[in-house]
């Protein structure tokens, strides 16, 4: 009887020790499947970063340097500030149009939004070309 009793502790401590064995080699499959998805996230952030900065660094080499330049115009007859500054304004360099319109009071000295028709105004204008 002390046999059969050696026996089957003999057999369940062998299922023990395969259950332990088996519950670590499951523990550590579960730690190197968390660890690659952990470095294939980092390898997928690190190439998006990359890819996004050569896109807008690309994008901001495409576009060439602008100059600012004033030149001198006659008021014709239907002109308002407002229709000079649509036509010289630059959207890349001015928040709005009141801002161009503003500029162009304080350079001509205006106290108010009214010019007359064959006064000569100083405009400010951006070029991509240089010429100085």
């Amino acid at each position: 009887m002390y046999n059969n009793h050696v026996r089957y502790m003999r057999r369940k401590d062998l299922r023990s020790e395969r259950r332990i064995r088996r519950n670590r080699v499951r523990r550590q499959r579960e730690m190197m499947k968390n660890f690659l998805i952990l470095v294939m996230t980092v390898c997928l952030i690190v190439t998006c970063s990359v890819a996004l900065s050569s896109f807008r660094s690309n994008a901001k080499a495409d576009t060439a340097p602008s100059y600012k330049y004033y030149k001198s115009i006659m008021v014709s007859n239907n002109d308002t500030l407002w229709s000079i500054a649509e036509e010289y304004m630059d959207g890349d360099h001015y928040t709005s149009i009141n801002d161009y319109i503003n500029e162009v009071k304080a350079m001509n000295s205006l106290s108010d939004d009214s010019i007359q028709y064959g006064r000569h105004l100083v405009i400010p204008y951006y070029d991509t070309a240089f010429t100085g």
